[in-house]
């Protein structure tokens, strides 16, 4: 298969349009529509933990879905191409469920649940079909001397501009109770994105490049059923510490429970990390002996991260009276839009601060920093401050990936670097997961603001697992 002729000024649009409609998809349907559709169904008794229980089944399947498709959409002798198929599939699917989860909506009780569980993991396919093949575009039809400007536009693309969009139309919408009018918004995203996705000219792959291997998958299905056994089980544990301390007042119980909680994620990330890439690296695992802390320290802080995005509709309900029901989307998407705006402003000179003062010490910073910002979400007495406590944590996030992952770089060895990062895909998924599953039950019990001090306190656990990562690469 011959390169494509070189990119023009407009495919720096064409090549990077679809990540502004998986981000502007990914933010609307999991901070706003399946949050207010749970507390719709299940009441407010039982909301963080069914809330839980349907971000878990989703993460697993998407993490399983994304590492198929990528597999499969490499090899695909499709006459349109290896990627644009699959994104055309994952767009018509994406469709098809945020309709049917406008139809939904009009459902009652535990019916209403399982319906939208079965339509969020339908959705979370869809786009995962779609998102593995976006993935590759750049690496396909883009010469290695563009990749870093393509790579900066696709940043633009998917971080800023669909979190603004999604703040001042999609949350304002269904704010102002106009479910049906912030699923239309997404849809003409998805359908616009992928139409001028499909403009892209990709080559033919007349023959697969190497025969299917599927050992790689079947070892990722292995550490995703560990993995997912571990959470429940710490689930289990956190359900009967629920139950033991019902005799109790609310004071004791939030501290029972909140440290008892605090543990069992811990527990979850070290243990789900730990015994996963045994089974991932299996004899490797001495290749690079920090690694695994490596994946300790980005699962603590994608934890934290990620699960105060996920519940800050049920934590702006709680504490503000003025906010109930859908009346908490806009202010929670704008909170996450400032995230986002400082994600990208920080990650900018993250680069250059970690060369210059090394990894480690930016990663001190990024974590105690993001603790800090948990700190302000818990004491904020108004959304302004809420807001600033957003661009702390955004400041922070953009320092830590950049970080993070130029830290990671150093630490693999050379000849399996692909294999060995490839597995932090494990952090990405685990994150809502561990967060969602184990922390919903927590703040059913005794209230949001406990869980946003646990997630605060999973910063700081991030800046201790660097303990384990040496400074510098270790040549075996």
């Amino acid at each position: 298969m011959s390169n494509p002729p070189h990119p023009r000024w407009y495919d720096y649009i064409r090549y990077n349009l679809y990540w502004f409609a998986l981000t502007t998809r990914g933010q609307t349907i999991s901070p706003i529509i399946v949050p207010l559709l749970v507390q719709q169904f299940v009441g407010e008794v039982a909301k963080g933990t069914y809330l839980g229980v349907i971000r878990l089944w989703a993460l697993m399947v998407a993490l399983l879905t994304q590492a198929l498709m990528g597999m499969l959409s490499d090899r695909s002798v499709h006459p349109w191409g290896r990627r644009r198929p699959f994104i055309l599939v994952g767009t018509v699917g994406e469709v098809i469920a945020f309709i049917l989860m406008g139809v939904a909506a009009g459902l009652h009780g535990l019916e209403g649940f399982w319906v939208l569980f079965g339509l969020y993991i339908f959705s979370m396919i869809s786009s995962n079909i779609a998102h593995a093949a976006t993935q590759g575009l750049i690496p396909d039809l883009v010469p290695e001397s563009l990749r870093g400007r393509f790579s900066g536009v696709k940043a633009f693309l998917e971080l800023p501009l669909p979190l603004i969009f999604v703040s001042f139309v999609v949350a304002r919408l269904i704010g102002n109770g106009n479910l049906w009018g912030g699923i239309g918004a997404v849809i003409g995203v998805l359908v616009i994105c992928a139409g001028v996705t499909m403009t892209i000219s990709e080559r033919r792959l007349t023959t697969p490049p190497v025969s299917l291997d599927w050992r790689p998958f079947f070892r990722l299905l292995l550490m995703t059923a560990l993995f997912t056994a571990i959470i429940l089980g710490s689930g289990l544990v956190i359900r009967w510490g629920v139950a033991v301390t019902q005799p109790l007042t609310l004071e004791w119980r939030r501290w029972l429970i909140g440290a008892l909680g605090l543990l069992m994620i811990m527990i979850a990330v070290v243990g789900g990390v730990l015994g996963s890439l045994r089974i991932g690296l299996g004899r490797d695992w001495k290749l690079a002996p920090g690694f695994p802390w490596w994946v300790v320290n980005r699962l603590s802080y994608l934890v934290g991260s990620t699960n105060l995005a996920t519940f800050l509709i049920y934590y702006l309900q709680e504490r503000f009276v003025d906010l109930q029901g859908e009346r908490a989307a806009a202010p929670a998407a704008s909170i996450v839009m400032v995230v986002g705006i400082f994600v990208l402003l920080s990650t900018l000179p993250s680069g250059w601060l970690s060369d210059r003062f090394g990894k480690h010490l930016i990663l001190l910073l990024a974590g105690s920093m993001a603790a800090l910002g948990a700190a302000i979400v818990v004491l904020a007495p108004d959304l302004a401050l809420l807001r600033v406590a957003g661009a702390v944590l955004g400041a922070a996030t953009g320092l830590f990936y950049a970080a993070n992952w130029a830290l990671g770089t150093e630490i693999v060895p050379e000849e399996h670097a692909g294999r060995f990062l490839g597995l932090s895909n494990l952090a990405g998924a685990g994150a809502g997961a561990i967060g969602a599953y184990i922390g919903g039950p927590i703040a059913d019990a005794v209230g949001y603001t406990p869980l946003m001090l646990i997630l605060g306190v999973l910063f700081l656990f991030s800046n201790l697992a660097l303990m384990g990562i040496p400074s510098s690469r270790r040549h075996q």
